[in-house]
């Protein structure tokens, strides 16, 4: 349902021809079908997309003037606003105020992008990608959540490998892809929380509706976590940060020497940002949420091993991946079982990782106020 000044830009028969739909633009078409109630009633999502500020203005007040503004006063199903904007037009304090009442009545208004705006102009206001919009309304859909259960809520994700530099080419990392927090990030912004991911070294296109922060050694991942905790209500510590750094980074590339012996290199041990963030939250009431990819061995199973770290880290929850022979990294599906210091037990077994991910913010809300 094209607006009036939708049409302006991409004509009707440009939108039906590239669509394969019928373009629906007015009260007054099919009358006897009563579309402007029918098309809300019927529907399972409604995403408007690009939200210009005009529109989210008239949807704020209840406005009726025509078929799009008709159909969100009619519909009972979830409601996505993706804006796109002038970043002066997003702050301008009518904007804000109207994008918090539409969130207030239960709407997803997911934050825009940051990037190139019109003509030179950058900043805050950029639609999102595409694609990571429609990746948001299945998640929307897939979650069965009535209402954004995250509404109100500041949560932050890393996600991830770190890389701690060896020399100018060579770098100490792992295999960590980061699939696991962007599904995270995903997940949370479509339940309406407040989304800040930190991410290392991840080559995924940003989620729709998150704040990316991107960083790459350990000690860069640990300032960005704890800055952006200070105000979190949740914090889900799913990147693989690297144990140990190097003690000294060569200036030069290492070179191989003559007599066949290689270079001994000495390392240090990184922060524990997990148990920092476990043990110095920024209020009591935070969710602290860890991962742990672990192997048995003949000290243990992966979940005393994971017991054990539950404890020693010191944080509310703890997502256990068993990784022997490489598995997990890199793969689309993964299978956990979360331990709660509370004693709890909960199986997730094989699936997506955004199933998984609806699991631990699940988790994660039964803990709040707790």
């Amino acid at each position: 349902m094209p607006t009036a000044a939708a049409l302006t830009f991409v004509g009707e028969a440009t939108w039906a021809a590239l669509s394969g739909k019928p373009v629906h633009t007015s009260v007054w078409d099919d009358v006897h079908q009563v579309p402007h109630v029918r098309i809300g009633q019927s529907a399972d999502l409604v995403i408007v997309a690009p939200a210009t500020a005009d529109l989210m203005a008239r949807a704020a007040y209840g406005l009726a003037d025509d078929l799009l503004t008709n159909t969100l006063l009619t519909a009972r199903c979830p409601v996505v606003f993706a804006p796109a904007m002038h970043t002066e037009m997003w702050e301008h304090p009518a904007t804000v105020a109207n994008v918090a009442t539409l969130r207030e009545r239960g709407a997803i208004v997911i934050e825009p992008a940051e990037g190139l705006l019109t003509g030179a102009d950058t900043g805050k206001g950029r639609l999102p990608e595409p694609g990571e919009i429609f990746e948001l309304c299945v998640e929307v859909l897939e979650q069965g959540v009535a209402a954004p259960d995250l509404a109100g809520r500041r949560v932050v994700v890393s996600a991830g490998g770190t890389r701690e530099p060896l020399d100018p080419v060579r770098f100490l990392g792992n295999r960590s892809s980061g699939l696991q927090g962007y599904a995270l990030a995903r997940s949370a912004a479509a339940r309406g929380a407040e989304v800040t991911l930190i991410s290392a070294n991840v080559t995924l296109p940003d989620p729709a509706g998150v704040k990316v922060v991107q960083v790459e050694t350990t000690g860069q991942l640990r300032d960005a976590v704890v800055s952006a905790a200070a105000t979190a209500d949740a914090v889900v510590m799913a990147a693989a940060p690297a144990d140990f750094r190097p003690l000294a980074v060569s200036d030069a590339k290492i070179k191989k020497a003559d007599d066949g012996f290689a270079p001994a290199i000495e390392f240090t041990q990184n922060p524990d940002i997990l148990a920092e963030i476990s043990h110095d939250r920024p209020h009591p009431e935070a969710v602290v949420v860890g991962f742990a990819a672990e192997t048995g061995d003949e000290a243990g199973t992966v979940l005393d091993h994971a017991r054990a770290k539950l404890t020693r880290k010191g944080c509310d929850l703890l997502v256990v991946n068993d990784v022997s022979g490489g598995a997990v990294f890199g793969s689309l599906d993964n299978q956990a079982v979360i331990l709660g210091a509370d004693g709890a037990t909960v199986d997730v077994p094989h699936g997506s990782k955004a199933a998984l991910a609806r699991v631990i913010w699940d988790e994660v809300l039964r803990r709040f106020g707790h």
